[in-house]
Order: C-alpha cells, then structure tokens, then sequence
C-alpha cells in the first residue's frame, strides 16, 4: 500500500490530489465489490477478494471482522487509502444494511463526496433513498454507478427517470451502455463516443483487458440488432437533447454524473474511477460551530481534525483502540501535540496509522482529506474536535433515535470488570446506546439501537472480544425524548414510562408508543420533551 507523503510542496497543491469519499447503496446492490474492484484497479490488491463462487471464496478487504466475515455483510465502516494515476484517494466503505444507519451516518460526516450504487434491475431501493437523504443533508455531491449491466437490468432510461422523480436529481449519463444480460456488447464512453468492450476474467478477480473503438466504426458483433440500434438511438437522443453536465451543478448537489458497468465482472470501474477523480472535489474549508462568528475553518490553518469514529479490537492481538480522525485543514504531524476541544486541554497524538482496512501503516504527515488513525487514543470519542494554533470546534455530530431497545444481563457475574468495559467501549464507539436506570445502577442497562442487528453484533463482540457473554431480553419501549433533569421526578411514576440517562449525562424518557408519549403531553403540557437524532438537529452543509 502506498503512504501519504511525509512532505510536500505546498499543502494546497497536496490537498487538491485527494479525494476522500463514500460509497453508499441498498444492501446487494454491490457497495462492498465495488470497493474492492477500485483497490484491485489502484493495484492495492492483486486478487479482489469479493466472493466469487462456493469453490473459490475469499474475504473482502474491507469486511475484516469476524461477523462480516461469517455473515457476507458489511457491518462496520472502514477506511482505505490507496493512490492512482496521481491521485489519493481515502474511500469510507459503509455498511449497507440499514440496522447500521448510524455509523453510516458518521462516516459521511467525513466525506467530500458519496458514490451511489444501484442495482440496475431494482433501481433506487429504501437504504439508498434513506442514505442519500442524509448525503443532501451533509450537501454532498453524488456521482452514481448502475451495476450489474451484464445481467437483465431496468431500460436505462427509464432509470435516469426514477432518479428524477425520486431524488429530484438531474441525471447526467457519462456513459451508456449497449444492451444488458446475455446480449451485453460493451459500454459507450460519451466523452469520446467510443464503445468500450471488456474481456472477462475468471470470476473477475483479475482486472482484463479494455478495447476501445469509435462507435461509428464499431461492430456489433453479437449483439442482436434492434438492441444494438436501440442504444444508438438512445445516444442520438441523449446528443440531440444536450444532456450534458454541468460541473457546478454537480457540485452544488443538483445534477448527478451516471456511470453504467458491471462491478463483479470489472466492466466500467476504470472508466468510474478516472471519472470521479476529475470530477469529485478536493477537500475545502470545513463550516465551525465555534468560535462565534466564524464560517469555517480554511483548509491552510492550522491543524485541525475531527473524530468521526471510533473503533476497539482491529487487532485482537493488542485490543487496541483507534479513533478515526479527518484532518479538516492543516498539516497533521506524528507526535504532534494538539488541543482536545471538549476538554482544553493538550493531547499527544503519539501513534499515527493510515489505515488500509484492518492493516496499518505509520504515517508521519497528512494534510486535509486524509485519514488518520490515533492508536489507543483513550480520551477521544466520537465528534471530537482536535486543533493547533487558533481554538476550534467543528459542529456535533448528532446520533440517531434509538427505536428498539433491549435489556441486557451479564451471563457471568464473575466477569463484570468485562461486563462493564464491553459495553463501554461499544457505547462509545456507537454500536449500540447504553442507558441505565438510575434505580438499578450499573446492573441490567438498556441498550438501544436502530436495528436487531446492532443488538446481534454486540453481542457476538462481548463474547468474542471481551470474553464476557450477555443475555439480550425483549424490552417494551418504541421511542425516547431527551428531558430536564428537574423535570424527571415528576415522570417517573407516569406508567409505561422509563426514565434513564446515558453516558453523557443526558436524562431521556423511554415511551412504550406514541399514544403513551402523546398522553404523557396531554398531562404535563409544561415538561419539554427534545426529539433525539441528526433528523432533530440543523443540517450543516459541507460546502
């Protein structure tokens, strides 16, 4: 793997080379294959290891946990770096599966960008309107890929129309391609009208050679003729109505470029990855929530980074901790001291990796865009905001509602130094929400979440992680608001109400349903009840 320059130039011109994004999709619409087609591309890898048949299976870089592994699913966001054609790139591979929304969430917090993947035969499925409500939120700027063109898929246009109408982007097809399933005959590239054909590789682990020809030249080999003259007539469309992209628009989050391929087979993604390179931004100043006053944080200040996630046990060997840090403007230095924003006080960031999913590599410097790990940096949590020189805070980063919640009881009461850590260490990485009730203390808290999974995942980690097994019960409450403390007395006895705190010393009210919260109004119209979560907080745009 390739690491960051230790030095450069000027940081401006270092800034401009990266290019740090997400990709985000619906569960099986090919997010995680993606990924490691860039990597295998960027020769980061030289097999991709997406599955590729019962007899020749391998793990993802990206999916390293266990769980992932076992389960085929992404689980835990995960950072890669890897460089091509001149470029840094810093790629936030997302869980797809909705139970993990929230960590999802955080990770977008630290993009420039967002890559869109559609399953060309379901178009835009529930997670990718969901997600792509949260990129519009951040005000990032998308670029889509319809995978699976090798396979039957959805009449492209009629595609480009469910964008329209169910994101109000306007699409802008970059490429097209010639017929789908059996009778795929390449991708056109618009840019240089020229058809680009692809010879396969077994299970597409290795990348084939490309062929490119003019269109008007080009053959069409098998391809049946009315599919053949139907993409050419579609090409003609797209010409004569001068559907063409406008980059600032792009940019401002109103026009989407649109790629077609195929991410298993390798079909399109250099063409994407090129694309998104001179199309994506580069990192710009990151908008403060303090000091008063001021916008944002010009990316040529002084250091400043923000902790968009944390994440215990990479390498079980050490049971470490790594919070993820984006470097927001200047330049990040290993061993460099900076100022913990919550605290005021100085912090030393000491042990500094570019991450490569679960590997690591030291790095000595980063400038804005890049991804730094801080190894067993204890005091850091998520949405924390490091600096050097001028004092600044970045805005908060909000958590989601919980709404499923579970009681959870230690299986070994001779273990609950780890009972107790465990759960920390998942509340504080936001795997799950850890409430306790104040009249039973620390025995049987609550945990809350978006989804079930969130819920199976840390309890498979407590066992395999902490060496500490848990028992998960069925709790009764659907939705939480966030009280006074002075008001919570007068809750307490209200029935099928709970009232809790979290980690962070907040007091929240547990209702078993709206009718309950809605009765609960009706007998105390004086108590305010906050809503919880980033649908309850102020969009902050990126740029």
């Amino acid at each position: 793997m390739s690491s960051t320059p230790t030095a450069a130039p000027d940081l401006r011109t270092a800034a401009a080379s990266r290019r740090t994004f997400a990709i985000i999709s619906h569960p099986d619409a090919g997010k995680t294959t993606l990924t490691e087609k860039f990597l295998l591309f960027a020769g980061a890898v030289q097999e991709a290891g997406a599955v590729k048949s019962r007899r020749q299976a391998r793990t993802t870089t990206s999916d390293w946990m266990e769980l992932e592994q076992q389960r085929g699913i992404s689980i835990s966001s995960t950072a890669l770096h890897f460089t091509y054609g001149g470029w840094h790139f810093n790629l936030l591979d997302t869980p797809g599966h909705a139970d993990f929304s929230e960590d999802t969430y955080r990770t977008l917090c630290a993009a420039d960008a967002a890559i869109m993947v559609l399953d060309g035969a379901r178009g835009l499925e529930p997670q990718t309107l969901k997600l792509f409500k949260v990129c519009r939120d951040r005000g990032l700027p998308i670029v889509t890929f319809v995978n699976k063109c090798d396979r039957p898929v959805l009449p492209p246009l009629a595609l480009l129309d469910e964008i329209v109408s169910e994101i109000g982007l306007r699409p802008v097809p970059m490429s097209w391609p010639v017929a789908d399933g059996a009778d795929f005959a390449g991708i056109v590239d618009r840019s240089t009208a020229e058809l680009v054909r692809f010879e396969r590789t077994v299970h597409g682990a290795t990348v084939g050679a490309e062929h490119r020809v003019p269109l008007e030249q080009a053959d069409p080999g098998a391809c049946p003729p009315d599919r053949w003259q139907t993409a050419i007539d579609e090409l003609t469309l797209l010409d004569l109505e001068e559907i063409d992209l406008d980059h600032a628009a792009f940019l401002a989050g109103d026009e989407t470029p649109v790629f077609f391929g195929s991410a298993l087979a390798n079909f399109g993604v250099r063409m994407l990855l090129e694309q998104f390179a001179r199309l994506a931004p580069a990192p710009a100043a990151q908008p403060v929530a303090q000091p008063a006053g001021e916008r944002a944080r010009p990316i040529d200040a002084p250091f400043s980074g923000l902790v968009f996630k944390v994440q215990a046990n990479m390498d079980p060997r050490h049971r470490d901790r790594v919070a993820f840090i984006r470097v927001n403007s200047g330049r990040f230095d290993r061993g460099m001291t900076a100022t913990l924003a919550r605290t005021g006080r100085p912090f030393q960031l000491k042990y500094a990796h570019q991450l490569f999913a679960q590997d690591r590599n030291t790095v000595d410097s980063a400038v804005p865009g890049d991804i730094v790990g801080v190894v067993n940096a204890t005091g850091l949590q998520v949405g924390d905001t490091l600096y050097a020189g001028p004092a600044v805070t970045f805005p908060p980063i909000p958590t989601f509602a919980p709404e499923r919640f579970a009681l959870v009881r230690n299986r070994d009461t001779g273990r609950y130094k780890q009972f107790r850590a465990g759960l920390q260490q998942l509340d504080e990485e936001g795997v799950v929400h850890v409430l306790h009730r104040p009249e039973f203390g620390h025995q049987e808290p609550i945990l809350a979440g978006v989804g079930q999974l969130q819920f199976e995942v840390a309890e498979h980690r407590m066992a395999s992680e902490f060496g500490c097994a848990i028992a998960l019960s069925p709790a009764p409450w659907a939705l939480a608001r966030r009280v006074d403390p002075a008001d919570a007395p007068r809750l307490r006895a209200q029935r099928r109400v709970q009232v809790v705190e979290n980690r962070h010393g907040d007091t929240l009210v547990l209702f078993e349903s709206e009718h309950v919260l809605r009765w609960v109004r009706e007998d105390h119209p004086d108590i305010a009840l906050e809503e919880l979560g980033h649908t309850a907080a102020r969009a902050v745009p990126t740029r």
